[in-house]
């Protein structure tokens, strides 16, 4: 069964039907945009809270990615796993993270995922099988494959995603790791978020191949690269390195392509873009409106239903941070606790 409950057809996919609609049910599709609704809401919450001052530090949003997210997350089944990174909140909501314990971590409440300990960049939930973000570029993807690993040693029926960022791809660790990885065949995709930008650096500055998922080539193993604004784009190829990494066949990366509209972080400036290329990625290719127009195209939905489900994932983050801003804070006593693994006597 996939992770929304779906038993995915594996059949041949009509050339003029996209992927999704070949094999998931209305409802389905119809929480997925849900979602991606959430994301949006959650991170525009989360946004207004910063700049009130209900939270302190930074954040990476993620606003205009929600597509790569969601088409991802909703091939996989109840017990796969998956790493993020420091923009990672969309991963997080698309994998059924409660949006209360969210913001309860942001505002460092007792509440949060980590008690509070973590806040925006350290968000994890082991027993889901979210193994966590991560705020050192490309930190995660070793840990993804230890992650691997124990479950081919373990011989689980599981699948790791990875989730980075293109920035990643140049960092040591990538390349050490997919090696690996590739080398052991382990049940492992590594899915790059292409959004153009490390930091400040756009990707042709940065990286000598055209696609990043050109990569693959030199380990042996697929790299396909797609729209990450489409989500029947970025669930078709996710599927198919899924099933590759489930029967034992090893790893593959997916590189998706998108944008996001606002800067690396909080303290981002966003000189080094033009308002023209922005206003274009918002107003021409956001990933939300075009699955809007894509499940009326397919009668699968309608403005009005859209609008409900707006308010109500409006709903759900405004009760989220008034959940957060409610909770309690922690106890100077406690500082030490909850930062180290207990270890049995």
């Amino acid at each position: 069964m996939a992770r929304n409950g779906h038993a995915a057809d594996k059949g041949e996919v009509a050339a003029n039907v996209p992927f999704v609609f070949q094999h998931y049910s209305r409802d389905e599709l119809l929480d997925v945009l849900y979602k991606m609704y959430v994301i949006r809401r959650f991170e525009e919450g989360a946004e207004n809270s910063y700049m009130r001052g209900l939270i302190h530090g930074t954040m990476h949003l993620s606003i205009g990615q929600e597509a790569v997210a969601t088409g991802a997350i909703m091939t996989l089944q109840e017990n796969d796993q998956i790493m993020s990174n420091h923009r990672g909140h969309g991963h997080c909501v698309a994998f059924g993270a409660d949006v209360n314990r969210m913001f309860a971590e942001f505002f460092g409440k007792v509440t949060g995922y980590c008690k509070g300990r973590g806040g925006s960049m350290h968000i994890a939930d082991f027993k889901s099988g979210n193994l966590g973000a991560n705020g050192i570029v490309g930190g995660g993807i070793p840990i993804a494959v230890g992650a691997a690993f124990a479950v081919k040693s373990k011989k689980e029926e599981k699948v790791v995603l990875c989730f980075f960022g293109d920035g990643a791809n140049n960092e040591g660790a990538f390349h050490e790791a997919v090696n690996m990885a590739a080398l052991w065949k382990l049940p492992i995709v590594f899915l790059c978020e292409n959004n153009g930008y490390g930091l400040s650096v756009s990707v042709a500055r940065a990286s000598s191949v055209p696609n990043i998922s050109d990569r693959a080539k030199g380990y042996g193993i697929p790299g396909v690269t797609v729209d990450g604004n489409c989500v029947s784009d970025v669930a078709e190829a996710v599927s198919e390195a899924v099933e590759r990494a489930r029967s034992g066949e090893g790893p593959s990366i997916v590189e998706c392509k998108t944008y996001r509209h606002r800067g690396h972080s909080k303290s981002d400036r966003n000189r080094y873009r033009t308002k023209e290329e922005i206003d274009d990625w918002i107003k021409n290719r956001d990933p939300i409106d075009r699955f809007e127009m894509e499940l009326k195209q397919h009668g699968f939905g309608s403005d009005e239903v859209f609008e409900e489900l707006r308010q109500r994932a409006s709903a759900t983050i405004d009760g989220a941070i008034e959940f957060a801003k409610n909770s309690e804070s922690p106890s100077i006593a406690d500082v030490s606790q909850y930062v180290y693994t207990e270890q049995a006597q």
